[in-house]
């Protein structure tokens, strides 16, 4: 069976223990220096301490059991939620980790992408062909739906009052074989569902009243309410991948690809999907990627032939031109309050620790938008593939999540 995956504009999703550990400080860095590529990276250089955390959220460590099955996980700026392995949901408290309710699945098949929708108070998941939604305020199954017989979904994504699933045959067949369906967020009434031809690894995108699919050449752009199209992109418009973030729309590369040459990163216009005026990658291999609500795209190139020596590298979408770059092996991130938060490289001093830096001025930045380090947590070495989860909102934390020894480990934002 295909393997699943949560495609969502900011966050990868899925998937440490602060022994002794308090983050009562972190260390800014200074001393940005470019490398023999003409990237900059910073270096810890003097310590300062850290301004308290307001709001509800509070470090703690929480291990995800094995009974639990842990699969994918993600926030809202009141909860951690995590799936698991039978397509249930977890709810964990902000303040101490603890959970607070859960919700089973169907004691079979495996989990699907993770949704979460803060505004429509939902959270979405697949196992096997049927989809499921959870009542994030009381911590309750809303609904769950059926997808016809041998589909299994592929894809999800929220908006409007809407959760939207691609879905393919369940016995890997023809990936040009999907379909696009819309379903009510509050009782998973179905809305519209339409065959199409799209990359199940391509990415989904729903904003601006539209929903939006590519073929790994074209981008679809069709009607939210009816699932009629409303527009293509214009041809020798190559969009192996799609990333979204705010009403931004950006076509990269796809890191599925096995060439080591790959199409340029273009930015697209919401309404038309005409290609817009867009700065000059670096020409490696697309991995990952987030955008700002203000338009800055910040996007993990790697080797194609060298995995593994890769960079975060920021681009600005409204006056095209590339930022910054940050060499690192880690492809976990997130976006806080104007910053953009990762792990240091994990294959040099000092050992991996958790770096936020100002989304415009990347490791170069002074003064208040200087970049900043927290002590090392556990487990977030590469070894551990840990992923970073943002709640949003004032929460002053992020939370780290190992994935080889599955924990949560809430932490201050550095």
């Amino acid at each position: 069976m295909r393997q699943m995956r949560w495609i969502r504009g900011a966050v990868p999703v899925s998937g440490a223990a602060l022994v002794g550990l308090v983050l009562a400080g972190c260390a800014p860095a200074g001393d940005a220096r470019p490398d023999k590529g003409g990237r900059t990276t910073a270096s810890p250089v003097r310590s300062a301490s850290a301004s308290p955390v307001d709001g509800p959220w509070r470090a703690w460590v929480s291990s995800l059991s094995a009974e639990k099955g842990p699969g994918a996980c993600g926030a809202t700026p009141h909860q951690v939620v995590c799936t698991t392995a039978s397509g249930g949901f977890v709810g964990r408290s902000r303040a101490d980790g603890t959970v607070n309710w859960a919700v089973p699945g169907s004691g079979g098949g495996k989990s699907g992408p993770l949704v979460l929708d803060s505004a429509d108070e939902r959270a979405f998941t697949s196992s096997e062909r049927v989809l499921r939604a959870a009542n994030l305020r009381r911590g309750v199954r809303a609904w769950s739906r059926q997808l016809p017989a041998g589909r299994v979904a592929v894809g999800l994504v929220a908006a409007d009052r809407t959760v939207y699933a691609l879905d393919a045959p369940s016995d890997g067949g023809d990936d040009t074989d999907l379909a696009l369906g819309a379903y009510r967020a509050s009782d998973g009434s179905p809305v519209w569902r339409e065959e199409l031809h799209a990359d199940p690894d391509g990415g989904l995108a729903a904003f601006g009243s539209r929903i939006y699919t590519t073929d790994g050449t074209k981008v679809t752009a069709r009607d939210a309410r009816t699932g009629a199209p409303t527009a293509t992109t214009p041809p020798g418009t190559e969009c192996p991948r799609l990333l979204s973030g705010g009403r931004y729309l950006v076509c990269t590369g796809s890191p599925a690809s096995a060439s080591d040459t790959f199409p340029p990163l273009r930015r697209l216009a919401p309404a038309t999907l005409r290609p817009l005026a867009t700065a000059e990658d670096t020409g490696m291999k697309p991995e990952s990627g987030l955008v700002s609500p203000k338009g800055v795209l910040v996007l993990y190139e790697d080797s194609a032939e060298d995995p593994g020596a890769g960079a975060w590298n920021a681009y600005d979408l409204e006056r095209p031109r590339r930022l910054w770059s940050y060499p690192t092996s880690s492809q976990g991130a997130g976006l806080a309050h104007g910053r953009f938060v990762t792990f240091t490289d994990a294959y040099g001093p000092p050992k991996s620790r958790l770096i936020s830096m100002d989304l415009r001025v990347g490791p170069e930045g002074t003064g208040a938008a200087a970049p900043r380090l927290s002590p090392p947590p556990q487990q977030a070495w590469d070894g551990e593939r840990p992923a970073l989860i943002v709640p949003g909102g004032d929460a002053g934390h992020v939370v780290v999540a190992a994935r080889i020894h599955p924990a949560l480990h809430s932490v201050p934002l550095p």
